[in-house]
C-alpha cells in the first residue's frame, strides 16, 4: 500500500504500526524481538438452525533471534466461541475443538471455551543441521492435506533434527502426544499418553523431480495395567525405516512407512502425491478381496499459480482417499492419532475426497474459494466399518474367521471391505473468503465468509449455510471441511 509523503509524516507510527510493523520490534546487532497482540473476533449466522455464531479471541505472539544461530518464537491464545451446529457435533464427539485445544466445558455448553499455545526454539549449530523443540504442529507433503503428517491435530511437544547436504534433506523427530480416549489408570496421572517418531527423506533428484521417504512408529508410554515404558531408547536410532526395529521388538507398536512424490510440469504447474501403507497382507494386496488387512492411504493433486496468465490467480485440485480401518490398531493409545484427532487427514479413513482451491491476490485483497466432494462410510448399531480410528481393527464389522477369534490378531484377516462402507454418507462443501489484509507481520486482516456444507446418508441429512465477518490474525492452520466420523 503506498502514502502520501504528507500523510505518512502525519501517521508514521499508527501507519507502521497498523499497515507494515510489530507492535514491539527491536533490531539490534546481536538479537532481535518482536511482539503483537493478536485479536481473532468473528460474528456470524447459520441460517437453518437460526443461530448467532461467534468467536472471541485475544492472542498475543512473540519471537526474535539471538546471534546468527538461535531463534524463538511463542503463541497463545485465549478463546471462547459458539460454533455452527457440525462443528458443535464433532466437539462433543471427541473432546477436541478442532484442531485445536480440549474443550474446557467439556460438551456442556454451547458456548466452548479453550486454550492454544505453541512454542518453538531452533538451533542451528552448523548450516547442515537444525535442531529444534517445541509445542507445535508439523505437515509433510506438497498439496492441501496429507496422508503422512498434516497440521490437522492440536499441537503437541516434540524435538526435531533436520539435516541437509546437497540435493537431500532428512528429518527425524521425536514427539509426546495425548490419548484422552483411552481409560485413564488414574486421576493424578490424566490422561493416557503416548510417543512417536518420524522420519522424513526428501531427495531433490533433478530440477524438476523431487522424492520423499517416510516412516513413524506410535508406542504407549504405558501399558493397560500401568506399567510405565516411557521413551523407548531403541527408536533414539535416527536412521530411516525403523520398521525391523519395532519387529524385533515383538512388533507391539504402530509402524507405518510411506512415499512422497513431486514433478514439476512446467514453471507454473506440479503433480505431487503420497502413499502411506499402514498395514498389508501381501498374498491379497493386489487382489480385489478387500482384506482389512490391507490399509493404505493415497493422494493425487496438481496445484499451480498464474493460471489463464493471470498473476496472482492459483489453484489446486487434489484427490484424497484412505482404505477402512487405515491409521487404527488394535487399541487407541497406539493409533495414528493425537488429542482424539487423526495426525494425517482429517476425515480419518473409509473415505474419498476431492479437493479444489483457487485463490487471487491483488495488493492487500485476498480472494479465496474451496470446494469439496467427499464419500465415506459411518458406523452404525455398534459396528466397526473402519472410519472411526479409535475403535480397534481387531473388530471389524465383516468377520469372516473362526468367532472364537473375534477381538484378536487373527481376526483382522477379513474381505470384502470397500471404501463407503457402513452408513454411506455424501459430504458437499463450499467455501468463500474475500479478506483485506491490514498488517502482513501477523495476517491481521478484515475477512467476510460464506460456507455451505451438505451431509446426507439414509439417517439423516444436515444442510449448513452461513455467513461470517470479523477481524482476524495470527497464521494458525484450522479446518472448517470436517466430516462426521460416527453418527449423532
Amino acid at each position: 500500500m503506498s502514502y502520501g509523503v504528507d500523510t505518512l509524516n502525519h501517521h508514521s507510527w499508527v501507519h507502521r504500526k497498523l499497515f507494515d510493523e510489530h507492535l514491539i520490534d527491536i533490531k539490534k546487532p546481536d538479537y532481535t524481538f518482536f511482539a503483537d497482540y493478536l485479536p481473532d473476533l468473528v460474528i456470524g449466522r447459520e441460517f437453518k438452525e437460526s443461530r448467532t455464531t461467534w468467536l472471541n479471541t485475544r492472542g498475543y505472539q512473540v519471537g526474535g533471534t539471538v546471534g546468527k544461530k538461535f531463534y524463538f518464537y511463542s503463541s497463545g491464545f485465549e478463546n471462547q466461541g459458539v460454533f455452527a451446529n457440525y462443528m458443535d457435533t464433532y466437539t462433543n464427539q471427541t473432546g477436541t475443538v478442532q484442531g485445536q485445544a480440549y474443550d474446557r466445558t467439556y460438551g456442556t455448553k454451547r458456548t466452548k471455551d479453550w486454550s492454544y499455545v505453541t512454542a518453538l526454539i531452533s538451533y542451528t549449530p552448523v548450516k547442515y543441521l537444525n535442531i529444534a523443540a517445541g509445542h507445535d504442529k508439523n505437515f509433510i507433503g506438497d498439496g492441501y492435506r496429507s496422508m503422512l503428517l498434516s497440521d490437522y491435530s492440536s499441537p503437541y511437544s516434540f524435538l526435531k533434527l533436520t539435516g541437509n547436504l546437497g540435493n537431500v534433506s532428512y528429518m527425524v523427530m521425536w514427539s509426546y502426544m495425548q490419548d484422552p480416549s483411552s481409560p485413564k489408570l488414574s486421576y493424578e496421572v490424566g490422561n493416557r499418553k503416548k510417543w512417536g517418531v518420524f522420519h522424513y527423506l526428501d531427495w531433490n533428484v533433478t530440477n524438476r523431480l523431487s522424492l520423499g521417504f517416510f516412516d513413524s512408529v506410535i508406542w504407549a508410554d504405558s501399558d493397560d495395567q500401568g506399567h510405565k515404558r516411557g521413551f523407548d531408547f531403541t527408536y533414539g536410532n535416527p536412521i530411516i525405516f525403523l520398521r525391523p526395529v519395532e519387529a524385533s521388538n515383538g512388533s507391539p507398536d504402530n509402524a507405518m512407512i510411506g512415499f512422497n512424490g513431486k514433478y514439476k510440469l512446467s514453471d507454473q504447474m506440479t503433480a505431487y502425491g503420497q502413499f502411506a501403507l499402514d498395514e498389508f497382507e501381501a498374498s491379497n494386496f493386489f487382489s480385489n478381496k478387500g482384506s482389512s488387512r490391507n490399509k493404505y492411504g493415497w493422494q493425487i493433486g496438481i496445484r499451480g499459480a498464474d493460471v489463464f496468465n493471470v498473476k496472482r490467480l492459483n489453484y489446486l485440485v487434489e484427490y484424497n482417499g484412505a482404505k477402512p480401518y487405515t491409521y487404527s490398531q488394535a487399541t487407541s493409545i497406539i493409533n495414528y492419532a493425537q488429542q482424539n484427532e487423526p495426525l494425517a487427514h482429517p476425515w480419518g479413513a473409509n473415505f474419498k475426497e476431492i479437493v479444489g482451491l483457487l485463490n487471487y491476490s491483488y495488493k492487500r485483497f485476498d480472494f479465496s474459494g474451496q470446494v469439496n466432494y467427499g464419500h465415506y462410510g459411518l458406523d452404525a448399531n455398534g459396528l466397526n466399518w473402519g472410519k472411526d480410528l479409535f475403535k480397534s481393527y481387531l473388530t471389524p464389522a465383516r468377520f469372516d474367521g473362526n468367532p472364537a477369534d473375534f477381538g484378536t490378531r487373527s481376526a483382522a484377516t477379513t474381505s470384502g471391505n470397500f471404501i463407503g462402507q457402513g452408513v454411506t454418507t455424501n459430504m458437499y462443501y463450499a467455501e468463500g473468503k474475500v479478506a483485506y489484509l491490514l498488517n502482513p507481520k501477523y495476517n491481521l486482516r478484515l475477512e467476510i465468509g460464506g460456507l455451505y456444507r451438505r451431509e446426507t446418508n439414509s439417517l439423516f441429512k444436515e444442510n449448513t449455510t452461513m455467513l461470517s465477518i470479523g477481524l482476524r490474525s495470527s497464521f494458525r492452520s484450522l479446518y472448517n471441511d470436517i466430516a462426521s466420523y460416527k453418527l449423532r
